[in-house]
């Protein structure tokens, strides 16, 4: 088996067992093991478990996903760019709710250099969006504002229509009640609530 297959099983066993069994209770022998490694061959990928969970986020989260979207994006107006950013959000993570479900269930048992990943990989995914909003201002579609801010704001909503429906729910998100509920909050997120004629 060539090095990066290896590497790749190890990945995707690691990612399978986190979302069934939740970061705490999956052990670097159950992942090995599935695998067909050795929990030292792991190690020697990965050095310890935190950092195989920080690889797991940099490479099959949302972080990566919206990374490359982005750029595809150019030349777009930007509620339709800002549309497909959150409709694809929905999209990946409706893809890794099990593993969500999980992550929030125990966060407040990770130890804290887990809790700073995931802090670490909040902060990069608002930074990448803040990006967008950072290009979409300087070309003149958006006035300027906190892009930080915004982004942040941005994500904390659709993140919370997910974890309403799907998790709390365990309502099923259809495409086409995905796409009118973005739209929807892109309006708002987008004009605002204010009668600017009447102002």
């Amino acid at each position: 088996m060539k090095k990066t297959d290896t590497h790749q099983n190890i990945l995707h066993a690691a990612m399978e067992l986190i979302s069934q069994k939740g970061y705490l209770k999956a052990t670097t022998r159950e992942i090995a093991a599935l695998a067909s490694v050795t929990e030292l061959t792991l190690f020697r990928h990965f050095g310890s478990k935190e950092n195989l969970f920080k690889e797991i986020l940099d490479t099959h989260s949302l972080l990566p996903k919206l990374k490359k979207l982005i750029p595809e994006l150019n030349g777009l107006p930007y509620i339709d760019g800002i549309t497909a950013i959150g409709i694809r959000c929905i999209e990946i993570m409706k893809i890794r709710k099990p593993m969500i479900k999980i992550m929030l269930a125990e966060m407040n048992s990770y130890p804290e250099s887990v809790i700073q990943l995931h802090h670490n990989f909040s902060d990069e995914l608002v930074a990448t969006l803040a990006e967008y909003f950072k290009s979409m201002s300087g070309s003149g579609q958006l006035r300027e504002f906190n892009h930080k801010f915004a982004a942040g704001a941005f994500l904390a909503i659709v993140f919370r229509y997910f974890r309403e429906e799907e998790i709390i729910r365990g309502h099923d998100l259809q495409p086409s009640e995905i796409s009118d509920t973005i739209k929807g909050f892109v309006d708002i997120f987008a004009y605002g609530t204010i009668n600017q004629i009447k102002m």
